[in-house]
Formats: C-alpha cells, structure tokens, sequence
C-alpha cells in the first residue's frame, strides 16, 4: 500500500514494516488489556454476587426501585436528588468566581515589594495560613450557623449565602497559594524587560505576569474547581439547604436504606469525571505527563 504525499515522497518499504509492526504490537495490547479487564471484572463480579450477605447488601445500597418509585409525598426520591445537584452546581460556579477574586487579590498582596506594603502583606499571609489550618467543616458551621445568630440587620440571615461565604473563605486561601506560585514562577526579566518598555507595576502585573502564571498553573486550579464542586456538598450540615446530600439524607432516614447516598455519590462522580479529564488534558498540553492520575 502506498502512502506517498502530495510532493512524491512515502517511506521505504523497510519504514513501512516497522509502521505495520508497531500498529500490530499497539492493536495486541489493546486486545490484551480489553480481555484481562473483562477476566478481572467478572472474576470480582462472580465473587461478590456469591459471597455470604450480598443480598442484603443489594437491597440497603444497590435498590434502584426504591430510588426510582413515586414516594408518599408524591416526590421521587431520584428527582429531588438530582434537583440538589443543580443547587451544588450554582453554587459551585458562583463560588468558584468568588474564589478567583480573593485568591488573586491575596496572590497580589503577597506579592507586593516594599516596606510601605508589609500590613497588606502580613494580613495576606495571617489570611492564608488562619483558613489553610481550619478544617472546612468547621469554618462552614462557624458562619453557617454563627453569623445568622447575630441578627445584625444589615446582614444576610441565610445559611446558604454563609455557607457559600465559608467555601469562599477556605478555598481561597488555597488557590491564593496556587496563583501565588504561577506568579512568582515568572523570570524577573519579564518584569524588567517590561518596565522598560515604560509599564507600571500595575501594566506588568496585568499584561504580562499574570497572565503567564495563570496559564502555568491551569490545571491546579482546574482540580481545585473539582474538590470545590465536592465539598459543596458539606454545606448540607447546616440542615437548611436542600443539596443533593441533604435530600438524599432526608430520603435514607426514612427507610434506612443508603441507596439514596450511592445515586448521589455517583451524580458527583459523574459530573467531576469529565472535569478530571479535561484538567488531564490540559496539563498534557503544557507537558505536566501523568499528573493528577492520567490514564
């Protein structure tokens, strides 16, 4: 078969063997890896369904009719669920943007040169390392629960507005890191080369560095939006939002069957598996091979 292009040239017939071998060795290890991922499967499949409790096990995790079917209330369990999903993606998105702002603006104080600077400085630095060392369950019912308590007038009372504060709040402080390293991974002459074109620090900061360091650290900032689009999902202990954790909660106490948890476990994971790939994509792109779990 001949494979010469538009100007006459195709390889030599000893080129045309090592193609054809390696299409072959390339074809056997997908052959191979297909049917030792079938083998294996089924193996831990027969395992399971035959081992000691599985029926039981099926019917408190795995009843997808108890999902599916029309409760007393007349709502579907499957239903409210997915519902709660799109709250934890509003919030998610809304919050992410949030993110970016604070994290950037602390990423800036800490970047800043000069005495005159150092209370931004310091209070950059007491922000990120206050929030980095609170665990993010705690920072949620400190605000979720607390700043309603005051009943300041000029304050908003809902527990979702705090609750999306408190992720802001947390996941700020360590994207600020994030964007703080891209920045920071910029040669000093950019800066320099920059400033004597005539730019201020503002314009290099903008124009130049910024965007630069962003670029750098996409993916790290990608996964951070995926753990974000989790943890949303812990906003459910303030007990007045109803996600998809919460209406899956509500549903299991009812019946004590966690079939409920399984349906919104997998819709997280079914929404984060494509960001995940893409974030792999992307660090591909920019030459980070095997991050973050390539395949």
């Amino acid at each position: 078969m001949s494979t010469s292009t538009n100007d006459g040239w195709s390889p030599s017939p000893l080129q045309q063997q090592r193609d054809a071998y390696r299409l072959g060795r390339a074809r056997r290890s997908t052959l191979i890896a297909a049917v030792s991922s079938v083998v294996v499967v089924g193996v831990i499949a027969v395992l399971v369904v035959n081992s000691s409790g599985w029926d039981r096990f099926r019917e408190t995790f795995f009843d997808v009719g108890y999902v599916f079917e029309r409760q007393r209330d007349g709502t579907v369990i499957a239903l409210e669920v997915l519902k709660g999903l799109w709250l934890n993606v509003r919030i998610a998105v809304i919050a992410e943007i949030a993110i970016l702002i604070v994290a950037l603006a602390a990423a800036l104080a800490r970047s800043l040169r000069g005495p005159v600077w150092f209370p931004l400085r310091a209070l950059a630095i007491g922000y990120t390392d206050l929030f980095r060392g609170l665990p993010q369950i705690l920072v949620l019912l400190m605000f979720g629960f607390g700043m309603p308590a005051l009943q300041i007038s000029w304050l908003p009372n809902s527990a979702l507005f705090w609750g999306a504060v408190g992720l802001v709040l947390s996941y700020g402080a360590y994207v600020s890191e994030v964007l703080r390293a891209g920045i920071e991974s910029i040669h000093p002459s950019q800066r320099a080369a920059s400033r004597s074109l005539g730019l201020t620090h503002g314009q290099t900061m903008r124009y130049v560095v910024v965007p630069q360091g962003v670029r750098r650290v996409l993916p790290a900032l990608l996964n951070d939006f995926v753990s974000l689009l989790k943890d949303t999902g812990l906003i459910s202990v303030l007990g007045v939002v109803y996600d998809a954790v919460l209406n899956a909660q509500i549903a299991t106490s009812q019946s004590y069957n966690y079939t409920p948890y399984v349906y919104a476990g997998l819709l997280f994971v079914i929404l984060t598996i494509p960001l995940t790939r893409v974030t792999d994509w992307i660090a591909r792109r920019q030459g980070f091979h095997g991050v973050g779990g390539t395949v």
